[in-house]
């Protein structure tokens, strides 16, 4: 399991209208939600909300992971948003993100789900991966920036 098989384009939010996380959760929570064809909205968001109250996932300089496990999904789910204007996020060094990895796992799978956050913990070690990921305009060239990074990664290893 890598990044490009879980943030398809169709998952991939360009120009996120959040102002902060309570926001953005609900804005993303709801663009899967809408791209999955699934109704478990309250169960993801509860879910991201559940693990957030734990710890901030604003881990990174401009970066969020959100992520939750809940019986709503059958496999790893994911959904990024990018943001141009930023969201107050309450992030561990107090600054906004602009790019929110949203991961979303069955109850069941967390060998699966660390994995899939430990590949995304790599790719961000990346400067460029995070500095060419915010300047996608559409789902597709945003999609095609991870596929790249995944693939120079992997050519590393």
């Amino acid at each position: 399991m890598i990044l490009q098989d879980v943030l398809l384009p169709e998952f991939i939010k360009v120009d996120m209208e959040a102002e902060d996380k309570e926001e953005a959760f609900e804005e993303l929570v709801a663009y899967f939600c809408q791209a999955d064809n699934s109704d478990a909205h309250e169960e993801i968001l509860e879910a991201v909300n559940c693990r957030e109250a734990k710890m901030s996932t604003g881990i990174h300089k401009g970066i969020a992971v959100p992520h939750g496990k809940t019986r709503a999904v059958d496999k790893i789910k994911g959904v990024l948003g990018i943001s141009r204007k930023g969201v107050l996020y309450d992030a561990l060094d107090g600054e906004p993100v602009y790019l929110l990895f949203m991961i979303i796992s069955p109850k069941e799978d967390s060998e699966k789900h660390l994995r899939v956050l430990k590949h995304l913990a790599e790719l961000l070690e990346i400067p460029q991966f995070q500095t060419e990921l915010q300047l996608q305009k559409d789902p597709q060239s945003a999609y095609k920036v991870i596929r790249k990074y995944e693939e120079l990664l992997y050519a590393q290893d």
